[in-house]
Protein backbone atom coordinates (compact mmCIF):
# COMPACT_ATOMS: atom_id res chain seq x y z
CA UNK A 1 0.00 0.00 0.00
CA UNK A 2 2.98 2.33 0.85
CA UNK A 3 4.28 2.65 -2.74
CA UNK A 4 0.86 3.99 -4.03
CA UNK A 5 -0.11 5.98 -0.76
CA UNK A 6 3.05 7.33 0.84
CA UNK A 7 5.86 8.46 -1.06
CA UNK A 8 9.13 10.66 -0.35
CA UNK A 9 10.34 12.42 -3.85
CA UNK A 10 12.49 15.86 -4.95
CA UNK A 11 11.60 17.75 -7.72
CA UNK A 12 13.36 20.80 -8.99
CA UNK A 13 10.82 24.12 -8.91
CA UNK A 14 10.33 24.14 -12.45
CA UNK A 15 8.08 21.29 -12.16
CA UNK A 16 5.63 23.34 -10.42
CA UNK A 17 5.91 26.14 -12.45
CA UNK A 18 2.64 24.76 -14.10
CA UNK A 19 -0.38 23.71 -12.35
CA UNK A 20 -0.33 20.89 -9.93
CA UNK A 21 -3.05 19.26 -8.82
CA UNK A 22 -3.26 15.36 -7.57
CA UNK A 23 -5.20 12.84 -5.18
CA UNK A 24 -2.57 13.05 -2.21
CA UNK A 25 -1.69 15.38 0.59
CA UNK A 26 1.20 16.87 0.69
CA UNK A 27 4.26 18.64 2.56
CA UNK A 28 6.99 20.35 0.69
CA UNK A 29 10.58 21.35 2.18
CA UNK A 30 12.54 23.65 0.78
CA UNK A 31 14.76 26.72 0.83
CA UNK A 32 14.58 30.28 -1.72
CA UNK A 33 12.59 33.16 -2.40
CA UNK A 34 9.56 33.38 -5.02
CA UNK A 35 5.25 32.63 -4.54
CA UNK A 36 3.02 30.34 -4.09
CA UNK A 37 -0.07 29.93 -5.71
CA UNK A 38 -3.05 27.71 -3.98
CA UNK A 39 -6.27 27.98 -5.95
CA UNK A 40 -4.83 31.16 -7.56
CA UNK A 41 -4.50 32.84 -4.52
CA UNK A 42 -0.46 34.09 -4.04
CA UNK A 43 1.98 33.79 -1.29
CA UNK A 44 4.94 35.06 -0.96
CA UNK A 45 7.73 33.59 0.72
CA UNK A 46 11.72 33.69 1.19
CA UNK A 47 13.62 31.38 3.41
CA UNK A 48 13.52 28.10 4.78
CA UNK A 49 9.86 27.18 3.87
CA UNK A 50 7.57 24.57 4.70
CA UNK A 51 4.18 24.29 2.61
CA UNK A 52 0.72 21.91 3.04
CA UNK A 53 -1.69 21.27 0.74
CA UNK A 54 -4.42 19.25 0.45
CA UNK A 55 -6.23 16.52 -2.22
CA UNK A 56 -6.95 18.43 -5.92
CA UNK A 57 -5.60 21.98 -5.17
CA UNK A 58 -4.41 23.81 -7.26
CA UNK A 59 -0.51 24.31 -6.66
CA UNK A 60 1.86 26.12 -8.10
CA UNK A 61 5.81 27.23 -6.93
CA UNK A 62 7.49 30.00 -9.22
CA UNK A 63 10.98 31.13 -7.98
CA UNK A 64 13.36 32.81 -10.13
CA UNK A 65 16.07 30.62 -8.70
CA UNK A 66 15.86 26.84 -9.06
CA UNK A 67 15.15 25.40 -5.81
CA UNK A 68 15.37 22.06 -4.65
CA UNK A 69 11.96 20.95 -3.02
CA UNK A 70 11.82 18.05 -0.76
CA UNK A 71 7.96 16.23 -0.57
CA UNK A 72 6.01 14.17 1.31
CA UNK A 73 3.11 12.62 -0.12
CA UNK A 74 0.07 10.77 1.50
CA UNK A 75 -2.84 9.61 0.60
CA UNK A 76 -5.98 9.53 3.35
CA UNK A 77 -6.01 5.79 2.74
CA UNK A 78 -2.71 5.84 4.04
CA UNK A 79 -3.38 8.44 6.81
CA UNK A 80 -6.59 10.24 7.76
CA UNK A 81 -5.82 13.59 9.19
CA UNK A 82 -9.46 13.32 10.59
CA UNK A 83 -9.39 9.73 12.24
CA UNK A 84 -5.96 11.13 13.88
CA UNK A 85 -7.22 14.13 15.21
CA UNK A 86 -6.77 13.53 18.78
CA UNK A 87 -3.21 12.31 17.90
CA UNK A 88 -2.21 15.00 15.87
CA UNK A 89 -4.31 17.95 15.43
CA UNK A 90 -3.58 19.39 12.18
CA UNK A 91 -7.03 19.09 10.22
CA UNK A 92 -7.81 22.74 10.59
CA UNK A 93 -4.06 24.20 11.52
CA UNK A 94 -1.86 22.54 8.71
CA UNK A 95 -4.69 21.42 6.25
CA UNK A 96 -8.16 22.62 5.49
CA UNK A 97 -8.18 26.12 6.79
CA UNK A 98 -9.17 29.13 4.67
CA UNK A 99 -8.26 31.97 6.77
CA UNK A 100 -4.36 30.09 7.44
CA UNK A 101 -1.29 30.73 5.37
CA UNK A 102 -0.66 27.13 3.72
CA UNK A 103 2.96 27.93 4.45
CA UNK A 104 5.40 29.10 7.13
CA UNK A 105 8.91 29.99 7.78
CA UNK A 106 11.24 27.46 9.75
CA UNK A 107 13.96 27.81 12.09
CA UNK A 108 17.65 26.44 11.01
CA UNK A 109 17.15 23.70 13.41
CA UNK A 110 13.74 22.65 13.11
CA UNK A 111 14.33 22.94 9.06
CA UNK A 112 16.74 20.26 9.30
CA UNK A 113 14.84 18.08 11.99
CA UNK A 114 12.24 17.70 9.34
CA UNK A 115 14.72 16.78 6.85
CA UNK A 116 16.33 14.48 8.56
CA UNK A 117 12.94 12.67 9.36
CA UNK A 118 12.38 12.75 5.62
CA UNK A 119 15.68 11.39 4.80
CA UNK A 120 14.76 8.35 7.87
CA UNK A 121 11.66 7.62 5.79
CA UNK A 122 13.25 7.41 2.52
CA UNK A 123 15.57 4.78 4.29
CA UNK A 124 12.86 2.53 6.10
CA UNK A 125 12.74 -0.71 3.90
CA UNK A 126 9.67 -1.07 2.43
CA UNK A 127 9.17 -4.35 2.55
CA UNK A 128 9.33 -4.72 6.02
CA UNK A 129 6.81 -6.30 8.09
CA UNK A 130 6.31 -3.15 10.24
CA UNK A 131 7.23 -0.66 7.55
CA UNK A 132 3.96 0.57 7.36
CA UNK A 133 3.62 1.43 11.13
CA UNK A 134 7.46 3.19 10.95
CA UNK A 135 5.95 5.01 8.15
CA UNK A 136 2.83 6.37 10.06
CA UNK A 137 4.95 7.01 13.14
CA UNK A 138 7.45 9.21 11.49
CA UNK A 139 4.90 11.32 9.34
CA UNK A 140 3.19 11.66 12.61
CA UNK A 141 6.27 12.68 14.25
CA UNK A 142 6.47 15.54 11.79
CA UNK A 143 2.73 16.87 11.58
CA UNK A 144 3.46 17.40 15.38
CA UNK A 145 5.89 19.25 15.15
CA UNK A 146 4.63 21.49 12.34
CA UNK A 147 2.07 21.75 14.41
CA UNK A 148 3.02 23.06 16.91
CA UNK A 149 5.50 25.42 14.81
CA UNK A 150 2.16 27.01 13.20
CA UNK A 151 0.62 27.69 16.40
CA UNK A 152 3.59 29.87 17.55
CA UNK A 153 2.50 32.26 14.60
CA UNK A 154 -1.06 31.99 14.22
CA UNK A 155 -2.34 35.15 12.98
CA UNK A 156 -4.48 36.23 15.58
CA UNK A 157 -1.35 36.98 17.69
CA UNK A 158 -0.04 39.48 14.50
CA UNK A 159 -3.16 41.44 14.13
CA UNK A 160 -4.10 45.24 15.12
CA UNK A 161 -5.94 45.28 18.00
CA UNK A 162 -8.74 47.42 15.66
CA UNK A 163 -8.61 45.20 12.90
CA UNK A 164 -9.35 42.06 15.21
CA UNK A 165 -12.56 42.28 15.72
CA UNK A 166 -13.77 43.04 12.40
CA UNK A 167 -11.55 40.49 11.24
CA UNK A 168 -12.69 38.06 13.32
CA UNK A 169 -16.29 39.14 13.22
CA UNK A 170 -16.29 38.05 9.25
CA UNK A 171 -15.26 34.96 10.15
CA UNK A 172 -17.56 33.95 12.29
CA UNK A 173 -20.18 34.89 9.93
CA UNK A 174 -18.68 32.87 7.18
CA UNK A 175 -19.30 30.10 8.94
CA UNK A 176 -22.42 30.63 10.26
CA UNK A 177 -23.97 31.67 6.72
CA UNK A 178 -21.82 30.76 4.10
CA UNK A 179 -24.42 28.10 2.74
CA UNK A 180 -27.27 30.60 2.35
CA UNK A 181 -25.56 33.93 1.78
CA UNK A 182 -22.85 34.25 -0.83
CA UNK A 183 -23.03 37.67 -1.90
CA UNK A 184 -20.49 40.22 -0.11
CA UNK A 185 -22.94 42.96 0.29
CA UNK A 186 -24.99 40.58 3.44
CA UNK A 187 -21.08 40.50 4.98
CA UNK A 188 -20.47 43.83 4.81
CA UNK A 189 -24.31 45.24 6.13
CA UNK A 190 -23.80 43.24 8.92
CA UNK A 191 -20.39 44.23 10.13
CA UNK A 192 -22.07 48.01 9.07
CA UNK A 193 -18.77 48.80 6.82
CA UNK A 194 -18.93 49.30 3.23
CA UNK A 195 -18.70 46.37 0.40
CA UNK A 196 -14.95 48.42 -0.40
CA UNK A 197 -14.19 48.90 2.55
CA UNK A 198 -14.54 45.24 3.83
CA UNK A 199 -13.00 43.87 0.87
CA UNK A 200 -9.98 45.81 1.26
CA UNK A 201 -9.23 44.72 4.59
CA UNK A 202 -9.98 41.21 3.89
CA UNK A 203 -7.42 41.43 1.11
CA UNK A 204 -5.26 42.52 2.79
CA UNK A 205 -4.67 40.09 5.35
CA UNK A 206 -5.83 36.93 4.01
CA UNK A 207 -4.29 37.74 0.31
CA UNK A 208 -7.83 36.91 -1.14
CA UNK A 209 -11.39 38.84 -1.59
CA UNK A 210 -14.16 37.77 0.83
CA UNK A 211 -16.22 36.59 -1.85
CA UNK A 212 -13.20 33.76 -2.76
CA UNK A 213 -13.03 32.88 0.90
CA UNK A 214 -17.33 32.50 0.71
CA UNK A 215 -16.40 30.03 -2.21
CA UNK A 216 -13.49 28.32 -0.56
CA UNK A 217 -15.69 27.67 2.49
CA UNK A 218 -18.28 26.36 0.69
CA UNK A 219 -15.71 23.95 -1.93
CA UNK A 220 -14.06 23.01 1.47
CA UNK A 221 -17.78 21.96 2.92
CA UNK A 222 -18.78 20.09 -0.23
CA UNK A 223 -15.07 18.40 -0.03
CA UNK A 224 -15.98 17.20 3.39
CA UNK A 225 -19.13 15.47 2.65
CA UNK A 226 -18.04 13.99 -0.32
CA UNK A 227 -15.03 12.44 1.23
CA UNK A 228 -15.96 12.10 4.57
CA UNK A 229 -19.18 10.87 4.35
CA UNK A 230 -21.28 8.29 2.25
CA UNK A 231 -24.04 10.55 0.94
CA UNK A 232 -25.17 10.48 -2.27
CA UNK A 233 -24.21 14.22 -4.46
CA UNK A 234 -28.05 15.21 -4.09
CA UNK A 235 -27.91 14.65 -0.73
CA UNK A 236 -25.06 16.89 -0.70
CA UNK A 237 -25.92 19.55 -3.06
CA UNK A 238 -29.49 19.72 -0.86
CA UNK A 239 -27.47 20.44 2.68
CA UNK A 240 -25.31 22.94 0.91
CA UNK A 241 -28.39 24.73 -0.80
CA UNK A 242 -28.04 24.26 -4.62
CA UNK A 243 -31.03 23.71 -6.52
CA UNK A 244 -30.09 20.40 -7.87
CA UNK A 245 -27.20 17.70 -8.20
CA UNK A 246 -26.70 19.37 -11.55
CA UNK A 247 -25.68 23.14 -10.49
CA UNK A 248 -23.53 21.42 -7.53
CA UNK A 249 -21.35 19.53 -9.76
CA UNK A 250 -20.31 22.69 -12.20
CA UNK A 251 -19.65 24.87 -9.27
CA UNK A 252 -17.45 22.26 -7.78
CA UNK A 253 -15.72 21.78 -11.35
CA UNK A 254 -15.09 25.31 -11.92
CA UNK A 255 -13.79 26.16 -8.04
CA UNK A 256 -11.07 23.08 -8.26
CA UNK A 257 -10.84 22.01 -12.10
CA UNK A 258 -12.48 18.16 -11.21
CA UNK A 259 -15.54 17.15 -10.85
CA UNK A 260 -17.61 15.62 -7.58
CA UNK A 261 -17.49 11.95 -8.87
CA UNK A 262 -13.82 12.36 -9.76
CA UNK A 263 -12.98 13.90 -6.29
CA UNK A 264 -14.28 10.28 -4.42
CA UNK A 265 -13.23 7.76 -6.44
CA UNK A 266 -9.62 9.33 -6.56
CA UNK A 267 -9.80 10.79 -2.92
CA UNK A 268 -11.91 7.83 -1.50
CA UNK A 269 -14.35 8.13 1.39
CA UNK A 270 -12.89 8.18 4.74
CA UNK A 271 -12.72 5.42 7.47
CA UNK A 272 -14.51 8.00 9.65
CA UNK A 273 -17.33 7.74 7.08
CA UNK A 274 -18.07 4.47 8.93
CA UNK A 275 -17.07 5.26 12.23
CA UNK A 276 -19.08 8.40 13.13
CA UNK A 277 -22.32 7.30 11.34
Amino acid sequence: MEGSFFSIDKKDSEYFKSVFSDSMYHIFLFIGKGKIVVDFTEYDFDGRMIFFSTPFQNIQILSDEKIEINILDFHSDFYCIEFHKNEVACNGLLFNNIYLFPHFTLSEDVFNDILNYFKKIEEVDRKEEFSGSILQSYLQLILAICSKEKNKILPDKELLKDDFNSLKSFQNLVEEYFLTEKNLSFYADKLNVTSNTLSKKIKSKFNKTPSQIIQERVILEAKKQIHLTRKSFKEVAVELNFNDEFHFSKYFKKYTGISPTRFRKEGGISIVADLYK
